[in-house]
């Protein structure tokens, strides 16, 4: 059953409908238990998560999270040095900025305070200098 469907479902027993025809369900006591309505009110939010987090991947480049092969990491290299934007690098690459700026800084070609985006997630000491410690 697909995500949107489901969804669908879980909202018209939320709000005590039949979710066949619409109508209102005449013996609806066990969805007006508590822990019954909570339970629809997680699985719809869930849902709806997952359908938030299908459109985000959509609308990310084409090799987010493809390994490197050293034939890119050298194009990669060319390009830089030949002073191409990080930006249109990305875009060739089918990559995000921070990826191209955290494969740059790995290859030792940019360093952590050339960047352009926030290095959160190499455990850099630009990174832990500038980012809060959590709550």
């Amino acid at each position: 059953m697909q995500e949107q469907r489901a969804g669908k479902i879980l909202k018209a027993l939320i709000q005590g409908l039949d979710p066949t025809t619409g109508e209102e369900l005449c013996d609806a006591r066990v969805l007006q238990q508590t822990d019954v309505l909570r339970a629809l009110l997680a699985g719809s939010a869930a849902l709806d998560q997952v359908g938030a987090r299908a459109q985000r991947r959509a609308q990310l480049p084409g090799n987010v999270g493809v390994q490197w092969t050293p034939e890119e990491e050298s194009t990669l290299a060319e390009a830089f040095r030949a002073g191409e934007a990080v930006t249109v690098i990305a875009s060739k690459h089918g990559r995000t900025l921070r990826a191209i700026e955290a494969r740059l800084e790995r290859l030792g070609l940019l360093s952590a305070q050339q960047r352009l985006t926030h290095n959160s997630f190499t455990g850099s000491p630009a990174a832990r200098a500038t980012d809060p410690l959590p709550p």
